[in-house]
């Protein structure tokens, strides 16, 4: 399973999360032919494409504003649990969470390279530790971050 998770612009909280098994290609862009449709005017029709390669995956740039991983633009890159990309340099945020773990799937405990953490399990599924949650969003403030750079 591979976890696409639309980040709040301010508060880097989960605003929308979208789960999807095993297949080739999981496009996004503005276009709604895409898996994830994200309307944003800095988003192009066909932004990005997360290509399933052997039994990782991959980040492959289809757009013409970019797509940046840590502040650096890439044309591609090995998907990384967890990792946080951005469609163009001032676009929404997309979380990336790979193989998380169903209450069917439990992990292989001989080898720890595998597992994933409570707290990465909880990002995951777009909750946060009560430690780490300054506020909660209203309903109204979610609205308005769905609507956030919407064209």
């Amino acid at each position: 399973m591979i976890t696409l998770t639309l980040l709040h612009p301010q508060h880097s909280v989960a605003v929308q999360t979208w789960r999807f098994e095993p297949k080739s290609v999981i496009r996004v862009g503005r276009s709604r032919n895409n898996e994830v449709t994200l309307y944003s005017a800095v988003v192009s029709r066909h932004h990005v494409e997360i290509r399933r390669k052997g039994k990782d995956w991959e980040v492959v740039n289809t757009g013409s504003n970019g797509t940046f991983c840590d502040g650096k633009r890439i044309s591609r890159a090995a998907v990384k649990n967890g990792m946080i990309i951005r469609l163009a340099s001032s676009g929404p945020q997309l979380q990336i969470w790979t193989d998380v773990l169903t209450s069917e799937k439990k992990p292989d405990t001989s080898s720890s390279q595998h597992s994933i953490s409570k707290k990465d399990m909880e990002k995951a599924q777009g909750t946060f530790p009560q430690e780490k949650r300054d506020q909660k969003l209203s309903p109204q403030e979610i609205e308005q971050a769905k609507e956030t750079q919407m064209d």
